[in-house]
């Protein structure tokens, strides 16, 4: 599987304009705010990317359900659960 991106390119500052109550209070946690932003747009990156996945898919994917649902899953015989 490929990964999301490239995790060995360099690190880059960016600008960000923050709710300042919701900065202050985190810094005074010592949240360390790059590693959780960064967390959290991995993960709302893999969120996209599979809710891309499925859009493109979509056909075959409701075409196996199709299948399935007409001719049950393969080796539903020989299954003992």
């Amino acid at each position: 599987m490929q990964p999301l991106y490239d995790l060995n390119a360099p690190k880059k500052a960016a600008n960000l304009s923050l709710n300042s109550d919701l900065l202050a209070k985190s810094r005074a946690l010592n949240i360390n705010l790059s590693a959780t932003l960064e967390e959290a747009l991995k993960q709302r990156l893999a969120a996209t990317e599979a809710d891309k996945w499925a859009d493109e898919n979509r056909a075959a994917i409701n075409a196996y359900n199709a299948f399935v649902e007409k001719n049950g899953c393969f080796g539903d015989e020989f299954r003992e659960f």
